[in-house]
C-alpha cells in the first residue's frame, strides 16, 4: 500500500524549519512579549499586549514574504496548491501568527 504524500509537504516543512531558525530571535521575543502580557496589571495590559501584538504582525508578516517569495514563482495551477500546503503547516507550528495568511487567501 503506497502512502500518498500531499505535494510541497517537504519543501514547506523544511522552509518552515529554516524560519524557525532564522527568526528564533523574533520568535523568543514574541514570547518574552507574551508573557510579559500575561502577567501585566490591568493597567499596563493594553500596553503589553500591544507590544506583543507589533513582534506578532512582524512574524505573521515574514510568515507572508516567505510563502509569497515561493509561491509566486509558481504557475497558477501550482501556486494555490503550495500555499494551501504552506498555510496548513504554519498553522500548525505558528498558529497566533498566521492572521495575514488567513487574510490573503
Amino acid at each position: 500500500m503506497s502512502l500518498r504524500r500531499r505535494p510541497f509537504a517537504d519543501l514547506v516543512r523544511r522552509q518552515l524549519d529554516i524560519f524557525t531558525q532564522d527568526e528564533a530571535a523574533l520568535l523568543q521575543e514574541a514570547r518574552t512579549a507574551e508573557i510579559a502580557w500575561q502577567r501585566s496589571g490591568r493597567e499596563s495590559a493594553e500596553e503589553a499586549y500591544g507590544d506583543w501584538q507589533l513582534v506578532a504582525d512582524s512574524i505573521a508578516e515574514r510568515l507572508l514574504d516567505l510563502r509569497e517569495t515561493y509561491g509566486g514563482t509558481l504557475d497558477e495551477t501550482t501556486g494555490p496548491t503550495y500555499r494551501s500546503v504552506f498555510d496548513g503547516q504554519a498553522r500548525k507550528r505558528f498558529p497566533r501568527f498566521v492572521a495575514l495568511l488567513d487574510d490573503e487567501d
